[in-house]
């Protein structure tokens, strides 16, 4: 709900917490999981792991989004849906929650966007579950048209048309077939489908003022759905204008996004992004129709016109054309009672909640053992100086990393940095074994994953748990051993997350860090002088990110000319903390 530029929320933190219970309270088949909020898994009332003998179909990702995916949670649809915080992918523990409590001897597909933290997230999630004895599928969904290949490797968006991806893969699990057969029909329909979005507005994140990005009389043309800039920013259009510019790019046969030519069949999707009346929704569909049909030479079989995925409060629409054929439209016409698919609603009041025991943190150690207090050695004493003087120049930095972020993506690296420096700091004091560097690397990696999500907090935890593995079995840890670990959790983070130098990424700041405090120690220089030459090359790699075209996250998919004198947010926070404690160290040893 929005309100000059304002949100109308009890809490802007616990907005997401509220609508999930809000729409289990509204639709009597939707029920949570226990460990709600903290694990935000919105399932089908009627199933059980221990009984259910279909497969299950679970997507998801950050909220902000409604009514996908939750409101597609249903008989004949989606089995499960899993939600983060607004624009954030939901954390591997929620993940695996969902896949536990619905997934019987028949397996589980996941349905996932194509954006790197939901890739790593429910890839990590799966692989769990997997070694748990779970057989799961995974297919992606990137149908962005906006923007040319190549994209990099973050590839195209997954937008609205993973919402037809999802009813046609519901529709197939309904109908009783294997887990293989259920995961071809949801590939084959993701490769069927192109979609593009228009904006008139910028879309208001909780308790934050509207950006200012798109002033009055334009438009955004090609955005995605996080609030990033589109491909271009034009003079406002008619609609008709509009319309026709969309369908052009969808079905350019110079870019060939979609295998549709003249004579091919299509389903056609308006999507709401949040704030379009449904009157102009319409319209938008009265124009699509005839102009698929006489200027593009195919046949409209569905038309679906309403709200289905949106950016928050965003004014404008997109469109999604999906080619069809008799197997795709037999699996769109199922019936379902998914509550925000275009059909009526009935069903009972659930029963109680379903017990799955998760971990709320991936923390490996008891509550007894962390909890014991520790007098601290000088190894002890260092780390946590180091430890402390990061995550507060993280805190300090906040507000500089949204702003970067808000010009190469979606305006929350500061607020998610910052969420993660916060528990750092608590848990910290509570939990973190000093005199163990390995372990309490081990935790902070921990803590990130329970309290960051998206693609930051995954990240991390692989930096902090490749970190783990090289540095574990030893008791006093060498500067050599460290930069050892750091030259493993690079390698580790380049892996996952499919980056390397230049990519204009946190790596563009650790890698040169790495190089440089690899070569001091090899030189004889002392640890303290390498730590601190090495936070310099830190600082100038991030810097450097300022001149790089990205080939990763969400800031590939802007035009290069937007990037140009902001640097990359992610290796800007890396930067700060490594330098901070560098010069913790300095201080510990050198006071």
């Amino acid at each position: 709900m929005a309100y000059q530029g304002k949100k109308l929320v009890n809490d802007p933190n616990d907005v997401v917490t509220e609508f999930i219970e809000g729409l289990v309270e509204t639709y009597p088949g939707l029920q949570y999981l226990d460990g709600f909020p903290l694990i935000k898994v919105v399932l089908r009332a009627d199933v059980s792991a221990r009984t259910y003998d279909k497969v299950a179909v679970i997507s998801g990702g950050g909220s902000g989004h409604e009514p996908a995916h939750t409101g597609f949670v249903g008989p004949g649809m989606l089995t499960a849906a899993v939600s983060g915080d607004i624009f954030t992918s939901p954390p591997v523990d929620s993940i695996l929650a969902a896949i536990r409590a619905v997934t019987g001897p028949k397996g589980c597909l996941l349905i996932v966007t194509n954006y790197t933290g939901d890739r790593l997230n429910f890839g990590l999630a799966a692989e769990q579950a997997k070694s748990e004895g779970y057989d799961v599928e995974m297919v992606i969904v990137g149908d962005d048209c906006a923007l040319p290949p190549p994209r990099g490797i973050a590839g195209r968006r997954g937008l609205a048309g993973t919402v037809l991806v999802n009813k046609v893969a519901g529709a197939a699990a309904d109908a009783g077939l294997s887990l293989a057969d259920v995961a071809a029909e949801a590939k084959h329909a993701s490769e069927m489908v192109g979609t593009m979005g228009v904006a008139l507005s910028v879309c208001t994140l909780p308790g934050q003022v509207t950006s200012d990005r798109l002033g009055p009389g334009l438009m955004e043309l090609g955005l995605g759905i996080h609030g990033e800039p589109g491909a271009a920013v034009v003079e406002l259009q008619p609609v008709d204008v509009i319309v026709s510019h969309v369908l052009k790019q969808i079905l350019s046969q110079e870019t060939q996004y979609v295998p549709i030519t003249r004579g091919s069949r299509v389903v056609l999707m308006i999507n709401g992004l949040g704030s379009t009346p449904l009157m102009e929704l319409m319209i938008a569909a009265r124009k699509a129709i005839p102009e698929l049909q006489l200027e593009h030479g195919v046949a409209v079989d569905r038309v679906y016109t309403g709200t289905f995925m949106t950016s928050l409060d965003m004014a404008g629409f997109s469109i999604s054309i999906m080619k069809s054929d008799e197997d795709i439209l037999q699996r769109l016409d199922a019936p379902t009672k998914a509550p925000y698919w275009p059909v009526g609603v009935e069903g009972d009041r659930p029963p109680a909640k379903i017990p799955v025991p998760v971990p709320a943190s991936g923390s490996t150690r008891s509550d007894e053992m962390l909890s014991k207090p520790q007098e601290l050695t000088q190894q002890g004493i260092i780390l946590e100086a180091a430890v402390e003087a990061a995550a507060k120049e993280i805190i300090a930095l906040k507000d500089s990393l949204n702003e970067w972020d808000g010009k190469v993506g979606d305006g929350d690296c500061g607020t998610t940095m910052y969420r993660g420096a916060v528990a750092v700091l608590d848990d910290m004091r509570k939990r973190y074994p000093m005199n163990d560097a390995a372990e309490t690397v081990n935790e902070i990696g921990a803590t990130i994953r329970r309290v960051m999500g998206g693609t930051s907090g995954i990240l991390y935890d692989i930096f902090c748990k490749a970190a783990y593995a090289s540095l574990k079995g030893s008791s006093k840890i060498t500067a050599k051993q460290w930069s050892n670990a750091l030259e493993a959790s690079i390698a580790a983070v380049s892996k996952y997350g499919r980056a390397s130098a230049g990519y204009r990424t946190m790596l563009d700041a650790l890698i040169p860090a790495s190089n440089v405090l690899k070569e001091r120690l090899d030189a004889g220089d002392d640890p303290v002088t390498a730590f601190l030459l090495s936070s310099e090359a830190a600082v100038n790699g991030a810097e450097s990110t300022k001149n790089m075209h990205a080939q990763a996250g969400r800031s590939s998919y802007i035009a290069p000319d937007l990037l140009s004198s902001v640097p990359d947010p992610g290796a800007m926070a890396v930067a700060a903390w490594y330098k901070a404690a560098a010069l913790a160290v300095k201080a510990q040893l050198r006071p």
